[in-house]
């Protein structure tokens, strides 16, 4: 098995292709380790000194670390911790546990502009920050400022800001009218 790395535009986070599928759909956050405990995999990451974060998409696993850990001290550590987990056969996620598709339900009159929201985000976000090593989900809509929710390697991003601002935030404007602005959320 060989596992390739890529960086990612936070300098904290680091994405691993493991070569195979790591989530059959949808995405899985794990913003620390008190989280991780319906993911044998993410446990095992986490069992790795200086890891502060955990994010599983289709075909790739995102690690954040702590800024006083260098990754050329754990890098070799969490190669060997993804290669065992996927070499012993055990399962990414506990039986009955899914991934999130990652958009929050919205109620209200406003369910066609979401909607379209929504879409936009699958279509044209999502594949994007994917890349990326993260994900960026709906959170809420409320009097034309759409709240959204960044994990992975958006979550703490020098760059995250001028992602939602310039990127997101225009882009969302120009297909949606009633769009005034794109604020993050911590959850």
């Amino acid at each position: 098995m060989f596992i390739q790395t890529e960086s990612t535009p936070n300098p904290a986070t680091l994405k691993f292709l493991p070569g195979q599928t790591v989530l059959e759909a949808g995405t899985a956050d794990f913003p620390s380790a008190d989280t991780a405990g319906k993911s044998p995999l993410a446990s095992r990451i986490f069992a790795v000194d200086g890891v502060t974060g955990v994010f599983f998409g289709t075909d790739f696993v995102t690690v954040t670390k702590a800024d006083a850990v260098e990754w050329d001290h754990i890098k070799p550590a969490l190669l060997g911790a993804i290669m065992e987990h996927f070499q012993s056969g055990a399962p990414v996620m506990d039986t009955g546990e899914q991934a999130a598709s990652g958009h929050a339900d919205h109620d209200g009159e406003d369910g066609e502009i979401v909607g379209q929201i929504k879409e936009l985000l699958d279509t044209r976000v999502r594949p994007a920050v994917a890349q990326d090593g993260g994900d960026i989900t709906f959170h809420g809509f409320d009097r034309g400022v759409v709240y959204l929710h960044m994990q992975g390697a958006c979550a703490g991003c020098p760059s995250s800001t001028l992602t939602l601002k310039m990127g997101i935030e225009n882009l969302l404007r120009h297909y949606i009218p009633e769009v005034t602005e794109v604020r993050p959320v911590a959850v």
